[in-house]
């Protein structure tokens, strides 16, 4: 986690994660600089100074997380902070030891910036097209995607478009390294009607598509 990450981009994984661990020990660690609450709040965008904004507790810093076999990386407004070296150089040593990386959103412009998205395809949260695209120039940027899953490599990386698509490539990781069985009683208790295709992607018309 990092300072004005997205909501959901956390409580969507920890959602489909709850019910995981109903079915098979799991463990889920928050990570973050500190052990200080990290807030949601954008630090340049509460115009009407509203007080609606969350802060989460980590359980982990950087230099005390246990090896993950699963990294998820949330996106957010913090996700375009250029002063994130700590968050870069975490994701960097942590994400080559893990079985699967899954980015939420702008996510994968942070793990761009962390230097592990060179050579692999991804996608992104289409109101941040431009912006986060250039984070990662070595990327094959798919624009037509509500989840790209890059098993080019070692580990896989996932990257979901938009912050709600998370729920649909969790549901499909889930269906993945579980069965779909499991994903389909994860979503049926939810009440989430999935997107099961990763090219039904009807936020692709607010970019140029034939962008790379």
């Amino acid at each position: 986690m990092f300072h004005a990450f997205d909501t959901t981009d956390v409580t969507a994984p920890l959602e489909v994660l709850n019910f995981i661990g109903l079915l098979y020990n799991t463990e889920v660690a928050l990570i973050a600089e500190t052990l200080d609450p990290v807030s949601t709040q954008p630090l340049t965008m509460n115009p009407k100074n509203s007080s609606v904004w969350t802060s989460f507790t980590p359980t982990h810093t950087f230099d005390t997380a246990p090896e993950l076999d699963v990294l998820i990386v949330p996106g957010g407004p913090g996700a375009r902070n250029p002063n994130m070296t700590a968050v870069w150089n975490y994701i960097g040593e942590a994400a080559p030891k893990t079985k699967h990386v899954l980015n939420i959103c702008t996510g994968s412009g942070v793990s761009a910036k962390a230097g592990i998205m060179d050579g692999r395809k991804a996608t992104t949260n289409k109101a941040a097209w431009a912006t986060i695209t250039a984070y990662g120039p070595n990327t094959t940027w798919v624009p037509r995607a509500r989840w790209v899953e890059d098993n080019s490599a070692e580990p896989p990386i996932w990257s979901s478009s938009g912050v709600t698509s998370g729920f649909d490539m969790m549901l499909q990781f889930a269906e993945t390294v579980y069965s779909l069985q499991n994903a389909t009683y994860i979503s049926n208790l939810i009440e989430h009607v999935r997107i099961t295709n990763p090219d039904n992607d009807p936020f692709a018309v607010n970019i140029n598509e034939t962008s790379t």
